[in-house]
């Protein structure tokens, strides 16, 4: 049964309309991205053309994260889902009418991946704000651990089914897959009636003014863990298909299964994050060391067989911290300030990013992907190790 165990927000039907919104957008994504890089790929034949695609997609959300918890704060999440699931939807239909000329023009690719980012900037930031107002405070921390596994699930089935697609029908058609994509999630968002919603606290200037990020050492210890991991542990795009296919000299359907597999860990993870009974920034301390020791014993993989079977259980340690980090940010402010505590978690999350390819895949090139895996690893059990120090020993009630 649903209630009263793990998935009990699943019971709420606002919950799983949001839930299945979002598997649904994360998978269309799939389908945009394998399509702009191999259209990019085909049209420049560079890999520095292709990392503008990251550098356009991320830009954004480091430049907007901010303003844009500040406006998740005083707008309802819902309204601003629905905006942006719409725009989403028209500018992903430009890039498929962009695909449809022989030689795509690679400036307006750019450009209008990084409107994209700019409107994923607001998007991903009411997407976590929304689930307060979903569920309530009592299941707040079980849900935003389950939300996590929408990314995970997308990522279990979205590549292969692109793949396929796009061998049979062409980029275009994977341009308007994703696009559909924003419509049904705008569907998914329009059927919740604004008064079924758990109301947040306005937030008065004063305070505002009383609030300090900086003067809250737990929430301050969360941001820099994130950042951190983020930028040396979480490249798992880049290190994993880097090491199946360099290292180990895998084929394409390997590097599908390597990431697969740690989908399907990730999952997982996400659920035993949800089956803990409360979550704290302390709780990051085994989230990131069994995030480190996962990233560790992978490095150490010495066949393409054994990568392949450790993939679950890195995908389980990088499941388990998001859920527990994600939990950890929402649980620990007052609900008037969730808006604005996830936009620097999304900030660390996606901001960093292409810092943290321009980084790895440095490494890569000179000591392969294995020595990446391991930095990630050391970075993590640092983490764990600054969290214990920053927050001290529990106290015993």
């Amino acid at each position: 049964m649903i209630r009263g165990g793990v998935f009990e927000p699943f019971a709420n039907r606002r919950f799983s309309l949001y839930f299945g919104g979002q598997v649904v957008s994360n998978t269309g994504t799939w389908f945009q991205n394998l399509a702009l890089s191999l259209v990019i790929l085909e049209a420049t034949g560079s890999a520095r053309a292709l990392s503008g695609v990251t550098v356009a997609q991320f830009l954004p959300l480091l430049l907007l994260s901010v303003p844009a918890g500040r406006v998740a704060d005083r707008v309802r999440p819902r309204t601003i889902l629905l905006i942006t699931s719409l725009l989403s939807a028209v500018i992903v239909t430009g890039l498929g009418v962009a695909t449809l000329a022989p030689d795509a023009p690679v400036g307006v690719l750019y450009a209008l991946i990084a409107a994209l980012g700019a409107v994923h900037a607001f998007d991903r930031i009411a997407a976590q704000a929304i689930i307060f107002e979903l569920v309530g405070p009592g299941e707040l921390s079980r849900a935003v651990s389950l939300s996590t596994i929408a990314l995970a699930s997308a990522r279990s089935i979205g590549p292969g089914l692109a793949g396929v697609v796009f061998q049979v029908a062409g980029p275009t058609v994977c341009m308007l897959v994703n696009a559909l994509s924003f419509l049904l999630v705008f569907l998914s968002i329009a059927v919740i009636r604004p008064e079924q919603l758990h109301r947040r606290a306005s937030r008065p200037r004063a305070a505002d003014r009383r609030y300090r990020v900086r003067e809250d050492r737990p929430l301050v210890t969360l941001l820099i863990v994130n950042a951190v991991v983020a930028l040396l542990a979480l490249n798992l795009m880049l290190t994993l298909t880097s090491t199946v296919a360099l290292t180990f000299g895998g084929d394409a359907t390997a590097v599908g299964v390597a990431h697969t597999l740690n989908a399907i860990g990730a999952i997982l993870g996400g659920v035993l994050a949800a089956s803990r009974a409360s979550v704290s920034v302390r709780s990051l301390i085994a989230a990131c060391a069994g995030l480190g020791l996962s990233l560790l014993a992978t490095a150490l993989a010495p066949a393409l067989p054994v990568f392949l079977a450790l993939g679950p259980l890195l995908g389980l340690g990088v499941g388990y911290y998001h859920g527990v980090l994600n939990a950890a940010a929402q649980v620990s402010v007052p609900p008037e300030q969730i808006g604005r505590t996830m936009s620097l978690v999304t900030l660390g999350n996606y901001g960093v990013v292409p810092f943290g390819a321009l980084l790895m895949g440095w490494v890569i090139d000179e000591r392969g992907g294995p020595a990446a895996l391991a930095i990630g690893g050391t970075a993590a059990l640092a983490c764990a190790v600054f969290v214990r120090a920053r927050l001290g020993p529990r106290r015993s009630s």
